[in-house]
Formats: structure tokens, C-alpha cells, sequence
């Protein structure tokens, strides 16, 4: 009988890109700055810490939280939440909150900074020259640098990991 291939389905680059950036403790602030302005304000910073709205769509807020107990949590506090962000927000189009696990970056305060990268050693002038040609084209300037800090982070890893296995 024919071995069966296994089903790989890929998964979306967003995802994978927010998994590893948030497992190098690197920032990573998505969608609308307003919408995650009013969001928090209405919330609260202790809820805030724990959710992430994503967007609005046929009158739906859709928000990100971080556990399934806040999932529990947060269908008690529904009405209030959507009530008090209606009122800030202006439109009054939200009628419904759909919550959904999913991964919450930590949120970066003001005058705090990400701590730098060029402090990892590891990285020779090649390795440097790659990077910089490879950042070249990418036009935005804060995707380029969360690119810089996880392309330093992965060869510093490697290196590491390939000095260890020599031993």
C-alpha cells in the first residue's frame, strides 16, 4: 500500500512572525492606533495588558486576549465594555464583542525601549553586509528594524548553537 502524504498546511508568515518575535521579547504593535487607543482606554490598563483589537467589521469588534479565562472573564463585563467604547469611540456602530484566544504582544510604555541587539556578538562584516543589503528593500522603517533585531538574533543563535556542537 502507498505511504500517505501527510497534510501540511502552511502557516500565515504574520503568525509565525509574531510567535518568534514575541518569544525574543521584541514589541509588536498591529492594527489601528486609534482603535487600540480607545480600546485601552475603555478597558483599563489591567484588561488592556491582556487583550488586542483587531478590527471592526459589520458592526463587530474583534478582539485578541491572551487566555481562555479572560475569554470567561471578559463575557461578564460584555455590555459595560461595549457601552463605554461606543462612547469614546464616537460611532456607535459596535454592537457585538467577539473574543478569541490569540498571542498579545506586550505593550511598550513610553520612554521605554526595546534593549539593542548590537550588544550580541557573533555577527562578522559579512553577516552585517548581508543584512543590510537584504533591509535594503524593505521601504518601511520600523519593519525594518524589528527585521534587523530578529535577522541579528537568529545568527547570533546559530552561531552559538554551532560553537557548542564543536565542543
Amino acid at each position: 500500500m502507498a505511504r500517505r502524504r501527510s497534510q501540511f498546511k502552511p502557516f500565515p508568515l504574520a503568525d509565525i512572525l509574531q510567535k518568534v518575535m514575541k518569544k525574543q521579547g521584541i514589541p509588536l504593535t498591529t492594527g489601528d492606533p486609534y482603535l487600540r487607543r480607545v480600546w485601552n482606554e475603555a478597558v483599563g490598563d489591567g484588561i488592556a495588558a491582556q487583550t488586542a483589537p483587531e478590527n471592526i467589521k459589520r458592526g463587530t469588534l474583534f478582539v485578541k486576549v491572551s487566555s481562555s479565562v479572560w475569554i470567561h472573564h471578559l463575557q461578564f463585563l460584555k455590555k459595560e465594555i461595549l457601552q463605554r467604547f461606543n462612547e469614546l469611540y464616537g460611532k456607535g456602530t459596535v454592537r457585538e464583542l467577539h473574543l478569541s484566544i490569540g498571542v498579545i504582544a506586550a505593550p511598550v510604555r513610553q520612554g521605554e525601549t526595546v534593549a539593542p541587539t548590537d550588544k550580541i556578538t557573533g555577527l562578522n562584516a559579512r553577516d552585517k553586509r548581508l543584512m543590510k543589503e537584504s533591509l535594503a528593500t524593505v521601504s518601511d522603517p520600523e519593519l525594518q528594524e524589528i527585521l534587523r533585531r530578529v535577522m541579528t538574533r537568529a545568527i547570533s543563535r546559530r552561531r552559538f548553537l554551532e560553537k557548542r556542537k564543536d565542543r
